[in-house]
């Protein structure tokens, strides 16, 4: 149901005028033809339509109790600002937290990291060495090798018969 504001003026009702919408409080201040923007809060509307209804006599000077200070206006702004700057604080905290937490990510992966990579390290080194203990090791059996085969070749060197050199002796 539309509000008319025509039907309203003809049968003020405090009560009613108090839980009247913003849309219906323009319709009315159009009809009282006061000087507003429709961006402006309700709450200034409201108090132009009440000194406006106060001055024609349709209400009683009880209809002054209903207007809103320009004060309250101005707590409520601050109170808005005041949350939206709690909200972005809070935020920035959250950021805070989350980039914190990156970073010890970040630092713990680079830990592992080293740590692969240092018993990487340990394991190439541990593999060298072991290489060269066999290296040596295969070297010190080459060497006994060698220094039986020496003995023996020493050893058969001097019972070798050489039948050339001893031709006189074998005929």
């Amino acid at each position: 149901m539309a509000f008319d504001a025509g039907k309203f003026l003809k049968t003020p009702d405090l009560e009613g005028f108090d839980n009247l919408k913003k849309e219906e409080l323009v319709l009315l201040a159009k009809h009282l033809k006061l000087d507003f923007r429709v961006s402006m809060r309700k709450q200034i509307i409201k108090n132009l339509v009440i000194d406006k209804l106060v001055d024609a006599e349709i209400f009683g000077e009880e209809a002054l109790e209903l207007k809103v200070e320009n004060v309250d206006a101005f707590k409520l702004k601050q109170l808005e600002l005041e949350h939206e700057l709690k909200l972005k604080q809070l935020e920035k905290e959250k950021e805070e937290r989350q980039a914190e937490l990156e970073m010890k990510e970040r630092l713990e992966m680079e830990k592992m990291k080293e740590k692969e990579k240092e018993d990487e390290f340990k394991l190439k080194q541990a593999e060298l060495e072991m290489r060269e203990s066999l290296e040596i090791e295969k070297m010190k059996i080459e060497m006994v090798k060698e220094e039986s085969n020496t003995k023996f070749q020493s050893k058969s060197e001097h019972f070798n018969f050489d039948a050339a050199k001893n031709i006189r002796l074998v005929l």
